[in-house]
């Protein structure tokens, strides 16, 4: 495959993983990270042409804000989408908009959906509230392609229970809270089919990025027939 350059339907665009604890998808959207870095991906400015990031925790402040939501004492509901979204407005300011604006492709671990999966569906707040603080917070900003990993709640469950490392506090929130967030996540993506790509997450790591880089590449050769 030749390598894309800026003139690839690459240039400048914003894919965003997403999917509920234990679905596999950070491992998945490293996977294809580095099949796309082998590919040699360039910007306008040649420089890599890739930018791999997350949420939170994609900047210095939101490093910090991790610690704070994934590590810390209790948080309360409003107070936690208030931090998601605070991290979010950095990431969105300081990151993304800015390697969107020279040409590169974002793949980002969590952006907006999140939110509005965790933080309406799973903690059951208002969805005008969730919105609300998070309009500014994304500037309008939408992924091109929002890869959904979708795993069964027993398949994640035992996932995170054989993980060697200890239990954030969403993964300790509980089954009904992330049958929830999975609920809300097939709506989502069923909402909005165009720029949404469900991927089946169980199975071996292998299969499930062939299905991954399907999808991806599926999106990515309909970019190179519009317009950006």
């Amino acid at each position: 495959m030749d390598s894309p350059t800026l003139a690839s339907p690459l240039t400048g665009r914003f894919v965003a993983f997403e999917g509920g604890d234990g679905a596999g998808k950070s491992t998945q959207l490293e996977l294809l990270a580095a099949a796309l870095r082998a590919q040699g991906l360039v910007d306008a400015t040649g420089r890599p042409g890739l930018v791999v990031t997350r949420e939170p925790g994609g900047t210095a402040l939101g490093v910090g804000i991790r610690d704070l939501l994934l590590h810390g004492g209790a948080v309360d509901a409003v107070a936690e989408a208030l931090l998601y979204a605070a991290d979010r407005a950095q990431h969105v300011a300081t990151v993304v908009r800015p390697a969107l604006a020279r040409g590169a492709l974002v793949l980002a671990d969590r952006c907006l959906d999140s939110s509005l999966a965790y933080q309406i569906e799973g903690r059951q707040l208002a969805e005008e509230l969730v919105r609300a603080v998070n309009a500014p917070a994304t500037g309008g900003l939408t992924p091109d392609l929002t890869i959904l990993l979708d795993v069964g709640q027993d398949v994640a469950a035992t996932r995170l229970a054989e993980s060697e490392r200890a239990a954030d506090r969403l993964e300790r929130a509980g089954g009904d809270f992330h049958r929830r967030v999975n609920q809300r996540y097939r709506d989502l993506a069923a909402e909005a089919p165009e720029r949404y790509a469900v991927v089946a997450a169980a199975g071996p790591v292998a299969e499930v990025q062939a299905r991954v880089r399907a999808a991806f590449d599926r999106h990515a050769a309909a970019w190179g027939r519009t317009a950006r």
